[in-house]
């Protein structure tokens, strides 16, 4: 620890008149042959989860019948999950395209930043999503009343404080990293919170006391939260008599659920990576499943388990096909009576 101190120390002076370190990412593969291969992977994916979680904003926001607390929070895990997937991966695709894997000091802590807030924001908003569902189930009667809009503002605020309150300690923790570059390489192809930690040269019983802290705080603790939520909920479908009613409840509630088992099983094979893996690219196949898999997938999980997503992105493609039959008849093509268009928007409109 004195020999660590006493290195940070000098490298402080030199630093002092340089300028600040630069990081370098770990390559994913070193076969040349596959870097175009990647390429086109992680392009895709990327632009499969825009769109996916840009139609599920869209869908929500468009139909009337999906301004509930419900699909309000739901939107905004879909503006999350852009900001989360953005985070890294356009970065990854200019790497592999340019073979240039270093980034500065000021944007690893920016990536950093970032990928703490979304990552922490998806955390809390399926937390709050298993509260909304609990509410609806167990407390019907009084669901508007307690999920009300000033309600919901005040979840969703409180869970980007606690994003932030998140990042703040990570800070905290890294302060010295500054003050050190003997260590340049992250064993990552981000700038993964965790590998950040080992540059900041913390006392490694210190450093697995803050993991496990912030593991415990911001992991598992909303996790318990969500556990308790469906044990109420479970309790209350045990409690139903109605074979109608117990299908709704397994319909609205098992999109979350498929959400929540990916999500919280990818993070804790980042967390677990972290302690138990010693190879890097192993923990960068976690880390890909986490950063960009979950992002990928959840706006699909919600469109094709959801019964009213479906039937909204349904009226969406219908409204599509009617304007641009419309169109088509303005410019003079065949087109049978103007009511038609009048009876058909009215059936996908109402």
């Amino acid at each position: 620890m004195t020999m660590q101190t006493h290195r940070c120390s000098r490298n402080k002076n030199v630093q002092n008149s340089t300028s600040l370190p630069e990081l370098h990412f770990i390559q994913l593969s070193e076969d040349p042959d596959l870097q175009p291969v990647l390429f086109g992977l992680f392009l895709f994916m990327y632009l499969l989860a825009m769109c996916g979680n840009l139609l599920i904003i869209l869908t929500v926001s468009s139909d009337s019948h999906l301004h509930t607390p419900m699909y309000f929070f739901l939107s905004n895990l879909s503006i999350v999950d852009i900001g989360f997937i953005s985070t890294t991966v356009p970065r990854l695709i200019v790497d592999i395209q340019t073979h240039f894997q270093v980034i500065s000091y000021v944007g690893c802590l920016t990536q950093m930043s970032l990928i703490i807030i979304f990552a922490c924001m998806d955390d809390m908003l399926l937390t709050v999503m298993a509260y909304d569902r609990f509410v609806a189930i167990c407390h019907p009667l009084h669901y508007q009343v307690i999920m009300n809009p000033n309600r919901c503002g005040v979840l969703l605020l409180g869970s980007f404080l606690v994003s932030l309150a998140e990042l703040l300690l990570h800070y905290v923790a890294i302060l010295n990293f500054s003050n050190c570059e003997d260590y340049s390489e992250i064993s990552n192809f981000f700038c993964d919170p965790s590998e950040v930690l080992k540059l900041s040269h913390l006392n490694p019983v210190i450093n697995t006391i803050f993991k496990f802290s912030t593991g415990t705080l911001f992991g598992l603790l909303p996790m318990s939260g969500i556990l308790f939520s469906y044990f109420k909920i479970g309790f209350s479908i045990i409690q139903t008599s109605s074979s109608s009613g117990k299908h709704k409840v397994f319909s609205t509630c098992g999109s979350h659920l498929s959400i929540v088992c990916l999500f919280y099983g990818t993070g804790v094979g980042l967390y677990l990576s972290s302690f138990l893996s010693h190879s890097p690219r192993s923990n960068a196949v976690v880390s890909i499943m986490y950063t960009v898999v979950t992002p990928m997938l959840n706006p699909f999980i919600y469109s094709l388990r959801n019964k009213d997503i479906k039937t909204s992105l349904r009226k969406l493609h219908g409204i599509k096909d009617l304007v641009k039959k419309h169109v088509l008849h303005e410019q003079g093509s065949i087109w049978e009576t103007p009511s038609c268009f009048n009876k058909f928007e009215q059936q996908f409109l109402e």
